[in-house]
């Protein structure tokens, strides 16, 4: 955050400050019926299953401001909860921002939050229709609810996985992870040197994963028009195993996922090398990829193996035979949610 040319906040106030970042928002969606401007947003869903998120990104928590631009925040922000929806099988309609911030921001620093934000509601035909501003003594939170919709017969849930499913996951896993550690390392560089650069050439994309991450609304789109509904699906934001896990215990099953079929991309394997880490370990345990890890009955195999970017990884089983991994060598291990846990000590 640059330092000079800095607006104060308190000049515009908290309504000021909404109305200024807010003007130019033309809403996009017709169960938008009205927008910010007034006590409440006024929507409208006839004949629809109602989706509604949120989302509590803390910084020192969430966020570290010192690698994370707020422009990629704010882009960020938004992208995990629409991809909260998509997991749903649903589609985003709009959003509500509510903003904590501390004196040291001031109005151009919350443009570029905003510029992040506007750009990623475009990308989703997305519309802001409110929230609420207020001072904060410890830093920025964000909060954001994401509002959407999904055809009665088609919200997919996290508990209807079935004995033979085949499980599926788009993208690959533990790119953005290793972005973080990256923009980790690079920042303890740079505190113990004063004029140390960091290096990131040839990380780009382990940047971008971290940094830039990208809701499916490919994958959703591409399921429908292969003709195949989920039988359970989630976003991958806590790690694969984690999600794995609560697929099977809510769905009351078992599950096998094969190690030799684990998506992952060559950036992140060299960099997990590099840190002398397991990049399977990695894609199961890492988090934040965003991926859409679905099931589907057997008898989609012909039409789901032929979608672009998404990869068989295994089968759901029986609960008695629990949620195994089978290495390359044929053996098996137990999956344990190691990923992110918000309220972990």
């Amino acid at each position: 955050m640059e330092q000079n040319k800095r607006t104060p906040i308190s000049t515009l106030g908290e309504f000021g400050l909404i109305r200024h970042l807010t003007e130019g928002f033309e809403l996009q969606n017709a169960s938008s019926k009205y927008g910010v401007g007034d006590d409440c947003a006024v929507l409208e869903y006839p004949e629809k299953q109602i989706l509604v998120t949120t989302d509590l990104l803390m910084e020192g928590v969430h966020f570290d401001l010192t690698y994370v631009p707020l422009k990629h925040l704010g882009y960020k922000a938004v992208m995990v909860n629409l991809s909260d929806i998509y997991a749903m099988n649903g589609t985003p309609r709009q959003i509500t921002v509510s903003l904590a911030i501390s004196k040291r921001f001031g109005v151009e620093d919350m443009e570029q939050l905003y510029a992040g934000m506007r750009l990623a509601c475009e990308a989703h035909h997305v519309d802001i229709v409110g929230g609420d501003t207020t001072s904060s003594l410890t830093g920025l939170a964000i909060s954001i609810t994401a509002i959407g919709d999904a055809p009665k017969d088609k919200v997919v849930y996290r508990n209807g996985a079935q004995e033979t499913d085949l499980i599926c996951v788009s993208g690959n896993l533990g790119a953005a992870y290793m972005g973080l550690q990256l923009l980790e390392r690079e920042k303890s560089v740079f505190m113990g040197e004063g004029n140390a650069q960091p290096d990131f050439a040839g990380k780009e994309y382990l940047l971008e994963r971290q940094l830039k991450p990208e809701a499916r609304r490919d994958i959703i789109a591409a399921l429908a028009e292969a003709g195949i509904q989920p039988t359970a699906m989630m976003d991958i934001s806590d790690g694969l195993s984690s999600e794995l896990m609560h697929i099977c215990k809510q769905s009351g099953k078992g599950c096998r996922v094969y190690e030799e079929h684990i998506p992952l991309d060559y950036q992140t394997a060299v960099m997990a090398e590099e840190f002398n880490m397991n990049v399977i370990t990695c894609a199961l345990n890492g988090g934040e990829d965003y991926e859409l890890l679905f099931t589907v009955p057997l008898t989609d195999h012909e039409k789901v193996s032929k979608l672009e970017g998404v990869r068989l990884i295994g089968h759901i089983t029986k609960p008695e035979l629990g949620c195994m991994l089978i290495t390359r060598d044929g053996g098996e291990m137990e999956l344990r949610a190691q990923g992110w846990e918000a309220l972990k000590d």
